[in-house]
């Protein structure tokens, strides 16, 4: 007597599987960037990265409905970040070296201002609280909607709304000082 797996449950797995590894590659480099952007360390936002997949992966795989895959990733994003500076009793800092923002057709000049506002501006959002750094990364560097960052963070759009703009303005007295 053998035992036989249903072919239905194969065909389950193998629709779980391909799903997910599109979800993966659609966002595993943003969610690089972003934990990079947090941790300043290519070796460790690899690892936290990996292990946002891995979690990402345990409720994708046992089937449990996530209403917004991309808010629900990034919260485990979130969340491996903090109990990584938790554990390593550090504060946090932004980096944004790794985000090519300059025009590669742009003249030397123009080029090196550029360079040089961008890490004023760099300087400036490092200063800035974590939640004020969350918004601002997933705003304006992975083009996040408020609602799904309001849905990442656990806080009603208005207030997200809210934290953006005074996280902007804070950026902005920042530049203006220096």
């Amino acid at each position: 007597m053998s035992y036989q797996c249903p072919i239905s449950n194969y065909s389950f797995m193998d629709k779980i599987r391909k799903k997910f590894s599109h979800f993966y590659i659609i966002y595993v480099e943003k969610i690089y960037r972003f934990v990079y952007l947090k941790v300043s360390s290519q070796e460790i936002a690899e690892d936290l990265t990996s292990r946002v997949f891995t979690q990402g992966w345990n409720k994708f795989r046992i089937g449990q409905d996530i209403k917004n895959p991309r808010a629900y990733i990034y919260q485990i994003a979130r969340n491996e970040v903090v109990n990584y500076y938790r554990e390593k009793s550090k504060f946090k800092t932004v980096s944004v070296e790794s985000v090519e923002i300059v025009d590669p057709q742009l003249g030397a000049e123009e080029k090196s201002r550029l360079e040089s506002d961008l890490e004023e501006v760099k300087k400036a959002i490092s200063c800035l609280n974590d939640d004020y750094q969350n918004v601002i990364i997933w705003r304006y560097l992975d083009n996040l909607p408020i609602k799904e960052i309001a849905g990442i963070m656990e806080k009603p759009e208005g207030t997200v709304r809210v934290m953006l703009h005074r996280a902007l303005n804070e950026v902005k007295k920042k530049l203006e000082v220096e």
